[in-house]
């Protein structure tokens, strides 16, 4: 496992970064999730995502249960704030922002964590009021350093140049080779102001993996066939001509001595102010297999005959 800084803090956290989003927040079985994470944490993974909304708790309960005994320093623990946990509890208000953390503190069973995210951009709250409440997070011992998730450039801006407030360290956006968005304000702003990125979805939620084939049905025991998960997945048959393109990118992985998944792991990780891209095992396979993206370094026109075979789909989904 290679590591990288996050950002301007002082964390390093590895290149693959384990979350829960859809997997232990109750679509994988709770020993399951537990195996995951200590296989995770056997293959030299650091960095355990997760949010306070995953399953209404559930996820950091199941991770706080996982990470029992496990030396606090040996791992960077990340949670989130923002969607709703009741009809009233939502938001990035002080009074949430306090309320929650505390709530995600107790299901993980530590007493800090060390990156405390905003799951999106409150447009109820002025921004001056989250980011001195997220200030006295971090004066107070609870979080070591803030980060946002899918927040627009101009508020991010604003956040950076806000005067005696904490700086954040970190964006979670979603980024794959088929998911190019961040690229075109996002990553070069964050490059600039000492922000890294921690990717969700780099493997198109599965479509990268290869194992989605153009009009067939997804395979048994893939997530799209999962009741609880299924549903948050995009629609595979609207997407048959990127299902075709990624099966017309298995030549150039092989060539990179990969697998499609690994390729794609690869390809999001060649971007310099990526520090992590985050994985969801529902099996401890899957974890020895993503973990092996680490460190490989692929020749930069493999990735982009793979950027020209998707293009076009891309264009016309």
């Amino acid at each position: 496992m290679n590591y990288r800084k996050l950002g301007s803090s002082d964390l390093t956290v590895s290149e693959i970064a384990l979350g829960s989003w859809l997997t232990y927040s109750g679509g994988v079985e709770k020993s399951q999730s537990i195996a995951c994470v200590k296989r995770a944490l056997e293959r030299g993974i650091t960095l355990i995502d997760t949010a306070n909304v995953y399953g209404k708790g559930a996820a950091e309960t199941v991770l706080g249960e996982a990470l029992a005994g496990v030396e606090r320093s040996s791992y960077v623990l990340a949670t989130k704030l923002y969607f709703p946990m009741t009809e009233t509890d939502r938001g990035l208000s002080r009074v949430q922002i306090e309320k929650q953390l505390d709530a995600s503190l107790k299901r993980l069973r530590v007493d800090h964590v060390d990156l405390y995210q905003c799951h999106r951009y409150d447009t109820e709250t002025p921004l001056e009021e989250t980011m001195r409440a997220l200030s006295d997070a971090v004066k107070s011992g609870k979080t070591r350093y803030i980060g946002f998730s899918e927040w627009p450039v101009a508020k991010i801006r604003e956040a950076t140049e806000m005067m005696g407030v904490e700086k954040f360290v970190s964006s979670q956006p979603q980024y794959s080779m088929i998911w190019r968005k961040p690229e075109d304000e996002v990553i070069p702003y964050c490059a600039a102001h000492g922000i890294s990125q921690i990717v969700w979805s780099p493997l198109g939620q599965g479509i990268l993996t290869g194992k989605y084939l153009p009009g067939a049905p997804p395979p048994p025991g893939a997530r799209a066939t999962s009741a609880s998960m299924g549903p948050f997945l995009q629609d595979l048959a609207e997407r048959r001509a990127v299902l075709e393109a990624v099966q017309q990118m298995q030549p150039l992985a092989k060539q990179a001595g990969l697998s499609l998944a690994q390729f794609a792991l690869a390809w999001v990780l060649r971007e310099p102010n990526v520090a992590a891209a985050i994985i969801g095992a529902s099996r401890p396979e899957q974890i020895d297999e993503n973990v092996k993206a680490s460190g490989i370094k692929v020749d930069p026109a493999l990735f982009a005959k793979a950027e020209a075979l998707l293009r076009p789909a891309l264009q016309a989904a």
